[in-house]
C-alpha cells in the first residue's frame, strides 16, 4: 500500500475543496453589489402605498367596466365636444350666441352620423341578404385549403370526445348577427351621447369656468385652465390632421375597389375612412373585408387578392411615410403606448373604445405633462 505524505494529502484535499467550490459556484445567482435595506419602515410604507394604488386601479377599471352603458356615450360626447371647442371659441369671438353655435355644431355631428349610416346601411343589408350564397361561394373559392382543414378535422377528432365535437363550418348569419350586436350601440346610449354633446356644446364656457373656480389657489386654477386649453388644442390638431389623411385614404380605397371591380366603391371609401381612425386594427379589418368580398365577387383567388394588396401598399405608405412626415415630432405618439391604449380600451369598451383610445391617450398625456413636468434632469450614466 502506497504511503501518502501529509503535505501531498493536504494539497489533494485543497484541490478537492477547490473543485467542489467551483462546482457549487456554477449554481450561485449573479448578484452585483447587494446592499441591505437602509430603513425597513420606509420599505413597508412604500409597499403599503403601492398596494393602495394597485387596489385603486383595479377598482377603477371595474367601475369603468360596470358603468360602460353610461360612461361610454358620455366619454364619446366629451371627446367630440373637446374637438369642436375651437369652433365654439371662434363663434364666441364673432358674438354668435352660444345657443345658435351649439345647435349648428350639434346638427353637424348628426348629419355626419346619419350620412355614414346611410352610406353603409344599404350594402350591409344587401350582403346580409346574400349570406347563404356568400358562404357557398367562399367555400368553393377556398378549396385550396381543403387539405389543411382536413388535417385540423382529424386532429380535432383525435383530441375531442365524440359528444363534444363541433362543426368547423362557419355560419355567416351567426357571425353577422354577433358583429351587429357588438358594433351597433343601444338606442339609449345614442340618446345619451347626443344629449350630452348638445349640453356640453351649449354650456362649454360655464363648464370651463366651474372647473377653474373649483380650486382655491391661483396656481391650481391657472394649471387647470392650461390643461383644458392644451387638451382642446392637441385633440383638435391631431384629429383634424388624421381626418384629412383618412379622407385621402378612404378616397384611395374606394378608387382601388372601383378599379378592381368590387361593388359599392362609395361604401368602401366610407369604410376605409372610418376604420383608419383605429390604429393597426382598422387596416387589418379593412384587409379582411376586402379579401372576403373579393372571394365572392371574383372568379379566382388570385383576382381576389388584388384589392387587399393594393390597400396594403396604401396603408403601409400612409402609416410609415405620409402621416409621420405631416404630423412631425410634436403630434407623433409612441407606437407602443398607442398599441397598449388600443388594447386596453378595446377590451374595456369594445369597438367604440378602439375609436376613443388615441383621444383618451392624448388627454392623459397632456394631464401627465402638466401635473408631472420634466425638470430637465437626466439619469446618471
Amino acid at each position: 500500500m502506497e504511503s501518502i505524505s501529509p503535505r501531498a494529502a493536504e494539497r489533494r484535499a485543497e484541490k478537492s475543496e477547490a473543485g467542489r467550490r467551483n462546482r457549487d459556484a456554477r449554481f450561485v445567482l449573479a448578484v452585483s453589489d447587494p446592499q441591505p435595506v437602509a430603513e425597513v419602515a420606509r420599505f413597508w410604507r412604500t409597499a403599503a402605498q403601492s398596494a393602495t394604488i394597485g387596489m385603486f386601479v383595479i377598482l377603477l377599471i371595474a367601475a369603468l367596466n360596470l358603468a360602460r352603458p353610461l360612461l361610454l356615450p358620455v366619454a364619446s360626447a366629451f371627446v367630440v365636444a373637446m374637438m369642436l371647442g375651437p369652433l365654439s371659441s371662434r363663434a364666441e369671438r364673432y358674438r354668435i350666441p352660444s345657443l345658435l353655435s351649439a345647435i349648428a355644431l350639434w346638427l353637424l355631428v348628426i348629419v355626419v352620423f346619419y350620412g355614414v349610416i346611410v352610406l353603409l346601411a344599404a350594402p350591409v343589408v344587401d350582403w346580409i341578404g346574400k349570406a347563404p350564397e356568400i358562404g357557398r361561394n367562399i367555400q368553393e373559392k377556398l378549396r385550396v385549403l381543403d387539405r389543411p382543414m382536413a388535417a385540423l378535422q382529424d386532429l380535432r377528432d383525435a383530441l375531442l370526445p365524440s359528444d363534444k365535437r363541433g362543426s368547423l363550418g362557419v355560419d355567416i348569419m351567426t357571425f353577422v348577427q354577433s358583429a351587429l350586436l357588438i358594433v351597433t350601440p343601444a338606442i339609449g346610449e345614442i340618446l345619451i351621447f347626443f344629449g350630452t354633446l348638445f349640453f356640453m356644446l351649449l354650456g362649454r364656457s360655464q363648464l370651463r369656468r366651474v372647473l377653474v373656480i373649483f380650486f382655491d389657489q391661483r396656481d391650481a386654477r391657472l394649471r387647470t385652465f392650461k390643461i383644458m386649453n392644451d387638451i382642446e388644442h392637441n385633440l383638435t390638431g391631431y384629429l383634424s390632421i388624421v381626418t384629412l389623411i383618412n379622407i385621402v385614404v378612404g378616397f384611395c380605397a374606394g378608387a382601388a375597389a372601383w378599379i378592381a371591380g368590387l361593388p359599392d366603391p362609395v361604401a368602401w371609401a366610407v369604410l376605409g375612412f372610418i376604420l383608419n381612425f383605429i390604429p393597426y386594427i382598422g387596416a387589418l379589418i379593412m384587409e379582411a373585408a376586402l379579401f372576403m368580398v373579393g372571394l365572392v365577387t371574383f372568379p379566382t383567388l388570385t383576382h381576389a387578392l388584388i384589392t387587399p394588396l393594393l390597400f396594403l401598399a396604401l396603408a403601409t405608405l400612409e402609416g410609415h411615410f405620409v402621416t409621420p412626415s405631416i404630423m412631425g415630432r410634436r403630434l407623433t405618439l409612441n407606437p407602443l403606448t398607442v398599441f397598449l391604449s388600443l388594447i386596453f380600451w378595446t377590451w374595456l369598451w369594445g369597438p367604440i373604445g378602439a375609436f376613443l383610445a388615441v383621444p383618451l391617450l392624448i388627454m392623459a398625456l397632456v394631464m401627465i405633462d402638466h401635473l408631472f413636468p420634466e425638470d430637465g434632469r437626466e439619469l446618471p450614466a
